[in-house]
């Protein structure tokens, strides 16, 4: 029999660790700001470890199944997630945690039960993240599209998850940045009520922006007293220095000025992002949707906002890929890919930094490891030990 080096099976076990340790590290590249020059990026940069405020991490679409899921997607690809989650941990060192929508492949469909075990699921998938501030934005996935949007189910699931009411929209502070989050599934349904819901949620937040800019500027007498008509108020908050604003789905973009900034630093899906939307759109409920554009907020519902509440820079979700858009009023909006193979091949998520209140935010755009390379490297190592068993176990006449 031909000798075999017994530390052949252990190198390729060694290398299997070391493989499996090197991609659950997420790369992670700044995406310059257009609404900057090249100048201010360069200072931005220069000022990361210098004058950081908050640092908050960014995921969208889990896709968590909890007790109904299978047996290669509990081991692999949420295992996978699940040490993404703790690497990113202890090497971005994050202030806070922000999930924007889709904790569950199919919450909507869940009785309180199964839900229970999505619940449980998540958690611990958050690992070391349980210990931060965290905030979950709902995603349609979670509460259901247009046709079975009920009141009472959102607001059992909402309950579930920290800073929300009872029609899934929250608000807070955190090291002097405001951050307010709308259920945004709402804000396509028309007539619903959770949508009127969500509309007092706003209001109330720009009374509240209105009564501090009162408070900061009376003493320079520049403040300017708005009018009581409801949806008709001169707003005294200036474009770019509301709140942070979180939704699940985009905000509607103009057909002359919807591009994504993408570049090098965000890799392509192979599947095109509207064959995409359209294979997930019966799945979602919204078939027959008031809204020709199904996937963004609507054009009103999207003026209203930025009139209301003058994001200084909005976050969603919900495409699965990602995207840095300028809208026509300046505002930037950062759409955060999916963050697990369910959904596309190249996961990824946004790791952002605030700085000077809020004022400077920087964004950097995080990938992952490709599941078919990490498929092909498994199956590749797989192949390597069984060839080496089948020529350990080989006899050979020794005879010249």
């Amino acid at each position: 029999m031909v000798p075999l080096f017994p530390w052949k099976p252990l190198l390729l076990f060694l290398s299997l660790f070391f493989y499996e340790h090197w991609i659950s590290i997420p790369s992670c590249n700044i995406v310059p700001n257009s609404n900057l020059n090249r100048q201010e990026n360069d200072v931005v940069e220069e000022e990361h470890d210098n004058n950081e405020v908050l640092k908050v991490m960014l995921v969208a679409n889990l896709l968590l199944l909890g007790s109904d899921t299978s047996f290669f997607n509990l081991y692999f690809r949420d295992h996978y997630m699940s040490k993404v989650f703790k690497k990113s941990f202890y090497s971005l060192k994050p202030d806070m945690l922000l999930v924007m929508g889709d904790v569950s492949a199919r919450g909507s469909t869940l009785t309180r039960g199964k839900w229970v075990s999505v619940l449980h699921q998540f958690h611990g998938m958050l690992g070391p993240f349980i210990e931060l501030p965290f905030h979950v934005v709902l995603g349609d996935m979670d509460v259901g599209g247009c046709s079975g949007l009920d009141s009472n189910s959102v607001y059992w699931i909402a309950r579930s998850f920290p800073g929300l009411d009872s029609s899934g929209c929250g608000g807070f502070d955190i090291d002097n940045v405001s951050f307010v989050s709308l259920n945004a599934v709402a804000l396509l349904c028309g007539s619903n009520k959770l949508r009127f819901s969500v509309e007092k949620a706003v209001e109330m937040e720009r009374i509240d922006s209105w009564m501090d800019t009162e408070k900061e500027m009376d003493d320079y007498g520049e403040f300017t007293k708005i009018s009581d008509s409801f949806g008709r108020r001169k707003d005294s908050v200036s474009s770019g220095l509301g709140p942070v604003l979180l939704l699940h789905f985009p905000l509607h973009r103009a057909a002359d000025n919807g591009g994504c900034k993408e570049g090098n630093i965000v890799r392509k899906a192979h599947v095109p992002l509207r064959q995409n939307l359209n294979a997930l759109e019966s799945s979602r409920g919204f078939t027959g949707a008031p809204y020709e554009l199904s996937h963004t907020i609507p054009p009103n519902a999207t003026q209203y906002i930025f009139q209301a509440l003058k994001p200084r820079i909005v976050f969603s979700a919900h495409t699965h890929e990602f995207c840095d858009h300028t809208h026509a009023d300046g505002t930037r909006e950062i759409t955060v890919p999916a963050m697990t193979w369910k959904a596309r091949d190249d996961p990824g998520f946004v790791f952002a930094t605030f700085r000077s209140g809020g004022n400077t935010v920087s964004v950097s755009y995080c990938s992952l490891a490709r599941e078919s390379h990490v498929l092909i490297a498994y199956t590749s190592i797989l192949l390597l030990l069984l060839m080496l068993w089948l020529l350990a176990n080989k006899p050979y006449n020794m005879c010249i």
